[in-house]
């Protein structure tokens, strides 16, 4: 059943007919089988961050040193994505960049990696808190969730550590199959 619609009528979705509905969701699934795409624009997008943040190097050099990392010590695509991924919210969800970037992730990986992502801002203050004036030890009110150590882990490895300009980091072309891998998968709804 073909749509002749150019593009829906109604103005209230309780309004929609069959038809129109078929067009929009025709339309929305080959929006999304584009969606590997727009996470690596997103990811792009780290380097041109205005204002710059003044680390050693850009985000973007970060997050690269980050999936890099991961990747040569050979996790999983689904973790490598993350850690590439784990900074996307910095621009627009600055006070809840890892909430922003664990939602991304939810329909199509673990949601061990998504609760890690979500929660290492917490957990890295550990590492710098004594010096901005933050609580070092805030990661502890979850000590004791089975994914403390493996968020605490993560940290470690493939967060606090990649601000190192002379880190020979891969380039973002190199992840794209990695992404395109993960976010063409059919989502899960949880």
């Amino acid at each position: 059943m073909g749509s002749d619609l150019a593009r829906a009528t109604f103005t209230r979705m309780q309004d929609g007919t069959a038809e129109e509905y078929e067009l929009i969701h025709a339309r929305e699934e080959a929006y999304n089988r584009t969606l590997h795409l727009r996470v690596l624009d997103a990811v792009r997008a780290l380097g041109a961050a205005e204002p710059d943040p003044g680390y050693a190097v850009s985000r973007l050099g970060h997050s690269l040193q980050s999936a890099t990392r991961a990747e040569r010590d050979g996790r999983s695509v689904d973790y490598v994505v993350a850690a590439l991924i784990h900074d996307i919210g910095d621009a627009l969800a600055p006070y809840s960049h890892g909430s922003y970037a664990a939602a991304v992730l939810r329909p199509f990986v673990a949601e061990e990696l998504c609760w890690i992502v979500s929660h290492h801002p917490l957990f890295q203050m550990h590492y710098y808190g004594a010096q901005t004036g933050d609580d070092v030890n805030a990661r502890e009110t979850y000590r004791g969730h089975r994914w403390f150590d493996a968020t605490v882990e993560f940290c470690e490895r493939y967060d606090e550590n990649c601000f190192d300009p002379g880190y020979d980091w891969l380039p973002l072309e190199h992840f794209a199959p990695a992404v395109q891998e993960v976010f063409s998968r059919v989502p899960t709804y949880r």
